[in-house]
């Protein structure tokens, strides 16, 4: 994966540019020290001046009325601009200034709409931070300070925000008895600061040129080494897979655990600040030498069995059967947004349409529209395929039939990712973010919760949920991982009154299922284990020691996530980004299949000749 950058011979702007601001995914709103404010058209490679502010007005942020905030559209085409002398104005996307207010003694340097697009956050060089209503109205001082305040973000629940104050990072509930969260987080003063609403992680970067990722209880999970300039920039793409860092001629694109897939090197000055589109597929950055710097990401890479898909184009895919190198080319009308490969399919959801190709035809593929342009996740089952976009679940079969679209009361589609969502052939679990011990089970084809209706409730806040592939609907189960870090399984269908929650493994961090049996598998502390067979937990509780396979895991390094369980191979990312494959033994999956379909004279026969109960061993035979 990397990015294209692309500059213009000569910049737009006469002087210093300081914020940027997408409205859709091919128009871009900058304002710069020149007091213009230029929209960009990136169909039409365009610039025009929308407003030229007034001589004593030099803006420092931008930011957009978010578009989910507001039941009338026409509050979505305003923007809120910061600026030195001490005001915020509000600026409809004509560019009329609808109301400019003073709000701090000194420039006020960051502003920032919440989520429901219900209030509005400034800060500025007096160290203080104030809360306003979205007219502009002050509802509250929440903060003051000695020291500047640089940079301002919202929890994803709205309810906190995130600020700076020299080289300390501080989280402050807006419940004035709530407690404050504060911590030292860099060497030098904090420039930026970001908070992604899917992922809860947070990033910062300051003058000891370093980037840090860190999770919402000041935990730091990735630390940069040392940049040659301070860094001046950072920013989370929507679904918070990726973030991209801006320095001094620096652009570089980097995963959610920190580690960098990019880095570019444009004559750009100090890149001051940087926005994503909606779909997360391009970047733009406010440019210190008066340019606007564009950016699109490619040579993004899907694996599964023996195909390799590359994203070799915005419009194009790249197909390569490493059997027999063939190669085939897939083109599309509208940008590639996100794609998945899996389960003998490929879906490659774009601007408009969504596509769905077999792996075995690249040449036809089904072709249907999309209400939204925004997908920001794609998982696949065997029978069907689900997409979450900013208004929905909406679940559809291989032949592009919407078959169900699941709702819940203060359902958050875009806070959900992949691992608080999960889909098999009859169920699909989603955890619920306003109270994260709940799990929604939902009927696949009819899209109703299971039973009575209600959802599944551990004694612990959820961090991971997923479902098992194999087997009849009665029989599914669910893995779930908690805040302890511990392994639980349940089954999906309640019988009785209660729904029997097992523990089977402590300090997981990491769990994934197998494409078509079901054996899971988990990283434990610096162990990589495979439960062969954790239905047995419902038998005999003492068999379960039995079942399981542990390796030393050392070689994947520290805190490695696995990526997915193909067959016997389970592909496993390394913190610095390596991928690397470790193989299970194939005599489980084999003996599963035996017992699903009642080969029981093979599955005896089977046992006979792996001869092992050996703890640690290939595989134990007397499971069943």
């Amino acid at each position: 994966m990397r990015l294209k950058t692309s500059l213009l011979k000569e910049p737009k702007h006469k002087e210093l540019v300081s914020c940027v601001g997408w409205t859709t995914a091919d128009e871009l709103f900058s304002s710069s020290d020149d007091h213009q404010i230029l929209k960009w058209n990136l169909i039409t490679n365009e610039a025009v001046q929308v407003v030229r502010l007034a001589e004593e007005i030099y803006p420092i942020d931008l930011h957009w009325f978010p578009k989910t905030g507001g039941k009338k559209q026409i509050q979505a085409e305003i923007f809120v601009l910061t600026s030195t002398d001490g005001k915020f104005h509000l600026v409809s996307k004509t560019g009329r200034v609808e109301k400019s207010v003073e709000a701090h003694r000194g420039a006020v340097l960051a502003g920032r709409w919440n989520y429901e697009g219900t209030a509005l956050v400034t800060v500025g060089e007096d160290g203080q931070i104030k809360i306003w209503s979205k007219t502009g109205m002050l509802r509250s001082t929440m903060v003051q300070q000695g020291t500047p305040v640089y940079s301002v973000a919202w929890g994803p629940d709205s309810d906190k925000i995130l600020y700076t104050s020299g080289r300390q990072l501080i989280i402050k509930p807006l419940q004035p008895s709530a407690k404050v969260l504060q911590w030292r987080a860099h060497d030098g003063i904090i420039l930026k600061v970001d908070w992604n609403t899917v992922n809860d992680l947070i990033l910062s970067g300051g003058e000891d040129c370093k980037y840090k990722v860190w999770d919402s209880y000041g935990r730091l999970l990735y630390s940069a080494q040392t940049h040659d300039y301070p860094i001046t920039s950072v920013a989370w793409a929507p679904d918070g897979q990726l973030f991209a860092v801006g320095s001094f001629n620096t652009l570089r694109l980097c995963d959610k655990t920190g580690w960098s897939y990019a880095l570019e090197k444009p004559n750009t000055g100090s890149v001051f600040n940087i926005a994503w589109s909606a779909d997360g597929t391009q970047i733009a950055g406010a440019c210190g030498n008066g340019h606007v710097i564009f950016a699109h990401i490619i040579e993004q890479r899907w694996e599964w069995k023996n195909f390799e898909i590359t994203l070799t184009k915005r419009r194009s895919m790249q197909v390569r059967n490493v059997l027999n190198d063939a190669l085939d080319i897939l083109e599309f009308r509208d940008r590639v947004i996100k794609a998945s490969l899996s389960q003998g399919h490929l879906v490659v959801v774009t601007t408009l349409q969504c596509y769905v190709y077999s792996t075995k035809n690249w040449n036809t593929p089904l072709i249907f529209d999309l209400k939204e342009g925004t997908v920001s996740l794609i998982l696949q089952a065997q029978r069907q395929f689900l997409l979450l976009d900013g208004a929905g679940i909406y679940l559809y079969s291989y032949e592009g039939r919407l078959i169900s679209s699941p709702k819940f009361p203060g359902m958050r589609t875009d806070m959900l990712n992949s691992q608080t969502v999960s889909l098999s052939n009859d169920t699909i679990a989603v955890r619920d973010k306003t109270d994260e011990k709940v799990i929604y089970l939902f009927d696949a084809l009819s899209g109703k919760p299971f039973g009575d209706g209600k959802p599944l409730v551990h004694k612990m806040e959820i961090m991971e949920v997923a479902l098992d592939q194999f087997g009849s609907s009665n029989e599914r189960k669910i893995a779930i991982i908690d805040k302890n870090r511990d392994l639980y399984i349940t089954s999906v269908r309640r019988f009785g009154k209660e729904q029997k929650i097992i523990k089977i493994g402590t300090m997981v961090h990491s769990m994934a299922w197998n494409d078509t049996i079901n054996i899971l598998c988990g990283m434990q502390n610096m162990y990589f284990i495979a439960w062969y067979y954790p239905n047995v937990v419902y038998v005999d509780k003492e068999l379960l020691s039995k079942t399981v396979y542990e390796k030393d895991a050392s070689e994947f390094g520290k805190s490695p996530q696995i990526v997915n369980y193909v067959g016997n191979q389970v592909t496993i990312r390394r913190v610095d980004g390596s991928m690397m494959h470790t193989s299970i033994s194939p005599y489980p999956a084999i003996l599963h299949e035996y017992v699903s379909g009642s080969r029981w004279d093979d599955a005896v026969r089977l046992c006979r000749f792996v001869k092992t109960t050996k703890p640690n061993e290939d595989f134990h035979c007397t499971t069943w």
